[in-house]
């Protein structure tokens, strides 16, 4: 009924909107939901059916204001998939999003926003080859070890270290990953460092952030807020 509505309001004939209806609850998954009230519907299957709302017209230019804000991690990959299909259809999509893990999925073009304004555009891996480089992270077993991890990371690192609010895991920019990694391991294993992990990554969206504002998205910071809070 809710599909329908949006296409009279288009408008779509009565029975085109009830064929373009049908489509759209078989393409998202609510064929079993379709004739129950709106408002027994999961975060997850609002969401889905705003979106199929937002198609109901087939638009070649489609807006959409963080989507998947509030989804759970099963949610959120299923809707990933579906905007996934409609570009791969020919829709032109513009994505606002603070979860940049999103953007780096979905996005072919990325637009930085801070305060306001575009500092920075391009694809993804064009934003991180302007941090370069790669970072070397490992995981303690004790965050007792943390400051002594902190020295050797710094020694090898071509920046400052970061270290997560427990002192396990830390991580620093370096200029020659494979190399660096193995003296840190070196040196760690030296001090007597128990370790849970240890590797090498590249640069991610996040870290793009970071550089280029200073801080954390704002979702980030209401994370730490409400974890703060929890303790």
């Amino acid at each position: 009924e809710n599909l329908r509505m949006v296409g009279r309001l288009y408008p779509l004939p009565d029975r085109e909107a009830r064929t373009r209806a049908g489509e759209l609850i078989d393409m998202f998954e609510l064929t079993d939901a379709g004739n129950r009230p709106v408002k027994g519907y999961s975060g997850g299957m609002r969401r889905r059916l705003d979106l199929a709302g937002a198609l109901v017209n087939s638009p070649r230019v489609l807006f959409l204001d963080e989507p998947t804000t509030g989804l759970d991690p099963r949610s959120r990959l299923a809707l990933w998939q579906v905007i996934k299909d409609l570009v791969a259809a020919g829709t032109t999509l513009l994505l606002t999003t603070q979860y940049l893990e999103e953007a780096d999925q979905l996005a072919d073009t990325v637009a930085v926003i801070d305060g306001g304004k575009v500092i920075a555009e391009g694809t993804s891996d064009q934003l991180k080859a302007r941090i370069g480089g790669h970072r070397v992270a490992v995981a303690l077993v004790e965050g007792f070890d943390s400051g002594t991890a902190r020295q050797i990371l710094a020694r090898y690192g071509s920046g400052e270290v970061h270290t997560a609010s427990d002192g396990r895991a830390l991580e620093v920019a370096v200029t020659e990953g494979p190399a660096a990694l193995q003296r840190v391991l070196r040196d760690l294993e030296a001090a007597g460092i128990e370790l849970h992990d240890a590797g090498i990554r590249r640069p991610t969206l996040d870290d793009v952030f970071l550089k280029l504002t200073g801080h954390t998205t704002e979702e980030e910071k209401e994370d730490a807020r409400k974890a703060k809070a929890a303790r």
